[in-house]
């Protein structure tokens, strides 16, 4: 590797080579300001963080390993836009490999040897070294002109950021001083890699005489193009000699500029993020954290409201706008982008804990019609979905943000009255329809059969049936189905009767902590006193905080939801249908369900054993599109000028050719499609079913048993009694 009769000590790059004294001592100055500049803001951001409320070590960093899977893998920045993560990816480990780069030749220059006289940059060590980072420095160059291409022509809607939550009239609606930033950002970095190429280039012109240097140009590809396209121009040593002076000025200008930014710009997601993906919760949004009902106040109305890990999840946020893309509110015109949000207070949190001093109390409110300031149509406007949070590349959580913001609101009584009702009828009646808690088990009448009570007698199966699924009329014809399913297969189950109520999921997502631990202790309490093997439910969102938060409150149950379950009787055979269902369908998946418990296979999985068809639409799986109840909106009333999320879905089932039915899995969702399959002009084009009532359709329960054949139900009741 290095020719004969060379001393492979002198195969090396000098770094202060013929470089005077005062340009040494002026070089080491400024870099020390440079540190010192950067190790401020690292401490004014930590400082920061600390002005946060605590959080609870509990299982704080265990996503440490996650984090560093994704960061080797990039998985998380690949996931649906595959040239961003590969570029970002190129730019990733180019960066790390430069910075290792640098650090190695620092430790040997400024620590190792003068202090012990050790050297080992030259030589093979050397030639090796230069021709990986010459790899890495080209790859870092081409992902970011990828970035600057995709930012300027690509010119995608999910990088404008122009507010939903704002007017043109708004001094923040347009924020063009994020798109300086990212301009800049990315400038600095290409004049990084490209100055080094030139001044590498440089280099070797200069010393295109000395063998040891010119000999083992290509151990340095790029940098050996470009000394060929100076020699060409004509480009003489000398005149490469001060170019070299000059680049090499510029380039280290730049790089400790670079770092002392760090802390203060865009370029602080380096840390944060990774950060952000550490402490990441394993379930953000199927587990929101307790309040405290004892605080003087509950919630969030103040940045210091937030816990540390929060603002530092603000902190983490690159702008990326997936989660602005994916957020069904966004795309239905609601005011509310996670993105923005996240944003905002990200400016609140710079504007008023950075300093020594924190300000006045008033100047750290978080919510209001302000600069910086989060307004409530906003938070009411979210689905807790976590379409948001699935998404995020760097680990922001969204949902539990929202959702502490809406406790205060709660807790000070601004909410929509129709949300206040559902609430109160709640806590008074047990149920969001405000029916009589003896009505809950009305459904059960039109069996020919009965269902045991729970409470009085064992069972194998508890059926916790919930509001919807024991109210709605649409939805009791399910219940009604599941039952006769479950009576079919010869399991042993029992529901609560009028001892059942609401589980409280939807509750703790609008932000009333409280009514959610006082249902919650009561149903645990209730089922405490059952002797029973397992819950089963038809409800995700009951599924959900069952299976998720009641072990807060010492709840602990072995759950699952009815597909699963019926899957397993498919499975087995306890379930044997006597024809098959001979249609084309859709399956939309239940957020609560899916993405918040990756329940996807059993349904699917069933509609394949009856013989459907089963045509994916195009955003499924964890990338479904919310039918628009959840997080409360189902209490809501939404605005007649704008497209629901329910009707926004319902149009991306009719694009499928030949459709029969859109099946369901959500009491919600069926309440949702019904009522926009026919606000789009969809209600003779297809059905929306249960996945239950599709397996009942295939079995042979003779007549009487209640099955909705299909003109029936084509000409069933037509408005589904709601409360929107």
């Amino acid at each position: 590797m290095i020719e004969a009769g060379q001393n492979p000590e002198q195969v090396t790059r000098i770094l202060f080579q013929d470089f005077p004294t005062w340009m040494l001592v002026s070089f080491y100055v400024v870099a020390v300001l440079a540190i010192a500049v950067f190790v401020y803001g690292c401490y004014a951001q930590v400082r920061k963080y600390a002005r946060g409320r605590s959080v609870s070590e509990k299982g704080l960093w265990g996503g440490i390993k996650d984090m560093i899977e994704a960061m080797l893998t990039h998985r998380t920045i690949r996931r649906r836009d595959s040239a961003a993560g590969r570029n970002h990816a190129l730019i990733f480990f180019g960066f790390a490999l430069l910075f290792i780069g640098t650090a190695t030749i620092t430790l040997e220059y400024d620590i190792l040897e003068p202090i012990a006289g050790i050297k080992f940059w030259y030589g093979s060590f050397y030639l090796w070294f230069s021709l990986v980072l010459d790899i890495a420095g080209a790859g870092f160059v081409i992902g970011l002109l990828y970035m600057m291409y995709r930012r300027k022509w690509l010119a995608l809607p999910k990088l404008d950021y122009r507010r939903p939550d704002r007017v043109p009239s708004d001094p923040d609606y347009g924020r063009d001083w994020y798109r300086m930033e990212d301009w800049l950002f990315l400038w600095a970095l290409v004049l990084l890699g490209i100055t080094g190429f030139m001044l590498e280039a440089a280099r070797l012109v200069w010393l295109q005489a000395d063998p040891t240097v010119w000999d083992y140009r290509w151990w340095s590809p790029v940098g050996a193009i470009v000394a060929y396209g100076y020699k060409a121009l004509g480009l003489t040593p000398m005149g490469a000699g001060e170019l070299r002076i000059g680049l090499w000025w510029f380039h280290g200008l730049l790089a400790l500029t670079f770092i002392a930014a760090i802390p203060y710009t865009k370029a602080k997601h380096i840390f944060t993020a990774m950060a952000s993906l550490a402490v990441r919760d394993a379930k953000p949004a199927a587990h929101l954290p307790e309040s405290d009902l004892t605080a003087k106040k509950v919630g969030a109305e103040s940045i210091t409201d937030f816990t540390w890990k929060q603002l530092l999840n603000l902190d983490a946020c690159t702008k990326c706008g997936r989660c602005h893309e994916a957020c069904p509110a966004n795309a239905t015109g609601f005011p509310l982008s996670p993105r923005d949000l996240v944003l905002t207070l990200r400016e609140l949190s710079n504007a008023t804990l950075e300093g020594f001093r924190l300000p006045p109390q008033d100047a750290l409110a978080a919510i209001g019609d302000g600069v910086n300031q989060v307004r409530p149509e906003t938070l009411w406007s979210c689905r807790t979905c976590a379409a948001c949070v699935e998404i995020c590349p760097v680990g922001v959580e969204h949902v539990p943000i929202i959702v502490e913001m809406r406790r205060a609101l709660v807790d000070a009584s601004e909410m929509e009255p129709t949300l206040q009702k559902a609430l109160q009828n709640i806590h008074n009646k047990g149920n969001s329809l405000g029916e009589n808690k003896r009505k809950r088990p009305g459904w059960t009448k039109k069996l020919d059969f009965e269902i045991k009570d729970a409470r009085k007698e064992p069972v194998d199966v508890l059926w916790f049936v919930g509001d919807f699924a024991s109210f709605d009329p649409r939805y009791q014809r399910v219940s009604q189905a599941f039952a006769r399913l479950l009576h079919h297969a010869g399991v042993d189950f029992g529901i609560l009767y009028e001892a059942e109520m609401n589980a409280g999921n939807d509750v703790r997502r609008v932000g009333e902590e409280g009514l959610f631990q006082h249902v919650a202790e009561q149903n645990i309490e209730t089922l405490e006193a059952c002797d029973f093997n397992r819950i089963v439910t038809t409800d995700p969102h009951s599924y959900n905080t069952i299976r998720n938060e009641y072990p807060d409150f010492d709840g602990v149950f072995e759950i699952e939801h009815a597909s699963a379950m019926i899957q397993q009787m498919l499975a087995s055979g306890q379930l044997k249908p006597s024809k098959t269902f001979d249609a084309r369908v859709t399956y939309h998946d239940p957020c609560h369900l899916g993405r918040l418990n990756k329940g996807f296979e059993p349904p699917r999985e069933s509609i394949r054993m009856l013989g459907a068809e089963l045509i994916e639409m195009e955003r499924s799986r964890d990338n479904s599109f919310c039918c628009g109840a959840g997080g409360g909106r189902i209490w809501i009333a939404d605005p007649t000028d704008k497209e629901k999320p329910s009707e926004n879905r319902v149009r991306e089932a009719a694009k499928i050719e030949g459709l029969d039915v859109l099946v369901v899995n959500c009491p919600k969702c069926m309440n949702m499609f019904e009522d926009a399959r026919k606000s789009t002009g969809n209600e003779d084009n297809f059905r929306v079913m249960e996945l239950i009532e599709l397996v009942e359709e295939c079995m042979d329960f003779g007549e009487g048993s209640g099955a909705v054949a299909a003109e029936e139900q084509r000409a069933a009741d037509a408005a589904v009694p709601g409360v929107q």
